[in-house]
Order: structure tokens, then sequence, then C-alpha cells
């Protein structure tokens, strides 16, 4: 089998294109520089010889390489190499100074203003297109890697924001979009360990919905998971701090973790979401025809002991939940840490 024949040039990537804009007063200068250029592939060659408009025509133009002269009249070159590198869509342009002068303190103070290259002019052609091909390839290849680094930022910061939205969808109870009990019992355990540390009050709400079982089976499941929602609502606005956690806990009971909050912090804060929920004004025929939908709250303060866990607190709660549903409902109880069963 015979294959097509490819000459040594088709072997080689593509050139990038290079963009090259001359800043000289002189005319003859540009023609020359033109002349150079004329023959060379990939080469956009363009003349300003007003260099009050240099800055202006390279913003337009966008070069990959800027030829620079430094004696013009009106402007001193090295001012305008540092116009150049004052302007953010030009910092980074190469920029190569031709010169008549060979003196190395001129040319020190080139680079010092903002050049990458230093020529004396007119140079030799073949010198010239090899410098401004390889000035303009590597700031292409930078612009790339630029562009490069730009997409892969924004692509780990979508990323990120999608394990945030996956995370808080983890952690959300689908209903209530309150967290989950999964969230609850790690918050939980994530702040009982802090308060043990500090010991520091932690503090946590047991709050179940009264008569629920007979509003589901007189209105239906939907006008159910309806109120459960505007509960949920009351519940999450009076988390007023961000270290607040308030979890759907199970059916029609929620919870509220409250880190540093003494005893009597937290039992108006529960007397305040009670009222906030029976302010709602959500119809029920229980206990009595007339009545309004209303929450029974347990509440539990400790500051956590060595060798502890958590679910004493829960406990705690819980038997402040008990007492509140056996006195009547609709009411908070506390149970003291020293009475509790």
């Amino acid at each position: 089998m015979q294959f097509p024949y490819r000459s040594h040039t088709d072997m080689n990537p593509v050139e990038p294109s290079a963009m090259v804009l001359l800043v000289d007063d002189q005319a003859m200068v540009g023609e020359t520089v033109r002349r150079a250029l004329a023959a060379e592939a990939g080469i956009d060659f363009h003349f300003c010889a007003d260099p009050l408009q240099a800055v202006a025509l390279a913003l337009q133009l966008k070069p990959t390489v800027i030829l620079q002269d430094l004696v013009m009249p009106g402007v001193d070159g090295l001012s305008l190499l540092a116009e150049y590198r004052a302007v953010a869509a030009l910092r980074d342009v190469p920029i190569i100074v031709l010169s008549t002068k060979e003196e190395p303190l001129v040319k020190s103070a080139a680079f010092a203003a903002g050049a990458n290259d230093y020529l004396v002019k007119l140079p030799d052609a073949i010198e010239l297109v090899a410098r401004i091909r390889y000035h303009s390839r590597s700031f292409v290849a930078l612009q790339q890697r630029d562009e490069a680094y730009r997409a892969l930022r924004e692509s780990q910061q979508q990323l990120l924001e999608a394990n945030l939205v996956l995370q808080r969808l983890m952690n959300s109870d689908g209903l209530t979009g309150l967290s989950n009990r999964r969230h609850f019992d790690e918050y939980l355990d994530m702040e009982w360990r802090r308060a043990l540390r500090e010991q520091s009050e932690l503090s946590l709400l047991m709050i179940d919905v009264d008569h629920f079982k007979p509003f589901n089976d007189n209105f239906g499941h939907v006008a159910g998971d309806e109120a459960l929602r505007r509960v949920a609502d009351a519940i999450r606005a009076s988390c007023s701090r961000s270290t607040d956690l308030a979890a759907r806990y199970g059916g029609e009971e929620f919870a509220m973790i409250l880190p540093g909050t003494a005893a009597g912090g937290a039992r108006l804060l529960a007397e305040k979401v009670r009222r906030t929920v029976e302010a709602l004004g959500i119809p029920h025929d229980s206990p009595a025809p007339g009545s309004v939908l209303s929450i029974s709250i347990g509440v539990a303060t400790l500051t956590p002991k060595a060798g502890q866990a958590s679910l004493v607190l829960v406990d705690m709660a819980d038997q402040g939940l008990y007492q509140a549903k056996n006195n009547g409902r609709n009411q908070v109880a506390m149970v003291a840490a020293d009475a509790r069963a």
C-alpha cells in the first residue's frame, strides 16, 4: 500500500498568525519593514507614524508584537513604553525596541520601561522575522494558557457550585426544605463536641404538630403537606443566627439546635415559635371544631460533660415534649438537667 507523500513543512504544526504594529515617525523605516515582512506567511503588518495614536491603535488592532522606535518628535519613546504597560489589554504584548543607539544605558532604560527585546535599526530581515515570530508565538501561547486557566477556574467554580447544590440537596428535607434527619444528627454531634471542648451551653427544641393525624384524616394529605411546609417556614424564620439549625426530625416532628444558647433564651425562642405557628391560623377540627393548628415544644439545655453522648440532650428534649403533650398541648415544657429521669 502506498501513502501520499507529505513534505517536511507539512509535518510541522501551523504557525500562529502574527499581528505586527510598527510605531515610527519615519515613513522610510515603515516601508523597509513592510518589505521585509511582505513575503512572510502569517504576518499581518500595520504602521503607525504618529506616536500619539500608538496606544489607541494598538488597542484597536490587538497586535501580538509591537515594534517601537525610541526617538520620535513630541513623544519620549521610554514614556510610550510605560503607557502600553499601564493598559491592561497591552500589558503583556511583546515590545521590540528599534533604535539607532547601541549604548548599554539606553538598552537598560528600555528594558526597565517594559521592552521585551532591543534591536539596532535597521536589523537584518531574517533576524527581524525570527524575533517577531518568536515573541508573537510566546505571546499567543501565553494568551492560550491564560484562557485555558480561566476556563479551568470557571469549570472548577461551576463544579464547586454544583457540589454545594448537591450537598444542600443531600442535607435537605424534600418537603419542607429544612435540614433532614441525617444532617440533624451530624450537626448535633459536631456542636456537642464543640460545646464539650469550650464548656458552653447547647440547647435543643423538639417540636411536634398537635393532632396531626386527625388533620390529615379530615383535610387530606395534600393539605397536610402544605401545613407542614408552613410550620417549617415559621420555624426557619425563627433561626436568627447562622449557627442555629432547624430540621425536620421525622413525620410531623421538627427540631432546632441552638449552640451557645442558655435555658432562658431557648425557652423564649420556643414560645416565639409556638405563638408564630398559632398565629398562622391554619383551621383544624381538633381538639374541637374551630381550632387552629398548634405545636407542642420540649426544651432542653446542657453543658456537655466528658463521657456523655448527645443523645442525653435529645432524651431530655423528648421528655419536655412529652410533658407539653401530656399537659394539654400547644405549650412549651422544659426539663432541667437534674430532673431528667
